[in-house]
């Protein structure tokens, strides 16, 4: 309290005039005289004026906190909405599937692929069936969109597929309606290519392209693809037909896996 004291004494000066200043402006504000209406608006315009940058200020502040929320919540929305169009593309692929398995009849298993195969020298993919659940070497591996690969490691609950993409994969396959035969392999992108067709057979562009049936592992009509190129070279009595593979080979989710022959279709 000593000290407050001697601190006004030693400023008695500036104290006294800011007091005095303080009182004078109370004393303004509270008169009723017409003139110093006018002095309190242009007092209130230069508080304002004084002010306003201040205010802008806030409001960008202001501004900056709602345009944080605001992306946020596209955010949020965005990924929700992502995550519907995942599952509804894969409550589609789950509908083909079981429409697929009530048209054919097939002893078969589903399963999921869990992820990409391991091996440097070889496409393939991992899936979530196993020797519990059935699951043999040398087993087809396909889509409702047609064959994938095969089956050729086979652990307790898992198992590698060898893709159609592969190198050393290797088909045996019939076009329709021409009923020509040839081995089809694997060449780039979504294409393989059927060697050994004879020279003499009828092939056009957008002909259906199936399993032989001349396979242990694949049964007689599953689908591989379709014709989209014939080739002949001069002096040789075999055709070159390029298929377009059915499946896209990075985009399934589910595969059938089929344990055991079918004899026949409904």
């Amino acid at each position: 309290m000593y000290g407050i004291y001697l601190t006004i004494v030693k400023h008695k000066d500036h104290f006294t005039f800011a007091v005095s200043l303080i009182f004078s402006l109370f004393l303004l504000m509270n008169n009723d005289n017409p003139h110093m209406s006018v002095i309190r608006g242009k007092a209130a315009e230069g508080i304002s004026i004084i002010s306003s940058p201040f205010s802008w200020v806030q409001s960008l502040m202001f501004l900056e906190k709602e345009n944080q929320y605001l992306r946020e919540k596209n955010l949020v929305l965005s990924l929700k909405v992502e995550s519907m169009l995942n599952l509804e593309n894969e409550n589609q692929e789950l509908l083909e599937m079981l429409d697929f398995k009530k048209k054919r009849k097939l002893v078969i298993k589903s399963a999921k692929v869990v992820n990409k195969g391991v091996q440097p020298n070889l496409l393939s993919i991992i899936i979530d069936r196993g020797l519990i659940d059935g699951i043999k070497t040398n087993q087809a591996v396909l889509t409702p969109k047609g064959v994938v690969g095969k089956t050729i490691q086979v652990s307790e609950n898992a198992t590698i597929v060898q893709l159609v993409s592969d190198a050393n994969f290797r088909l045996s396959t019939r076009i329709i309606p021409s009923g020509a035969t040839g081995i089809l392999r694997f060449i780039n992108g979504g294409t393989a290519q059927i060697r050994e067709v004879q020279k003499n057979v009828d092939i056009n562009i957008g002909d259906k392209v199936v399993t032989s049936g001349y396979s242990d592992i694949y049964p007689a009509d599953l689908p591989v693809g379709t014709v989209n190129g014939v080739y002949q070279h001069r002096g040789s009595f075999q055709k070159v037909v390029n298929v377009t593979l059915s499946n896209d080979l990075n985009a399934f989710q589910y595969v059938f896996i089929i344990t055991e022959q079918y004899h026949e279709l409904e």
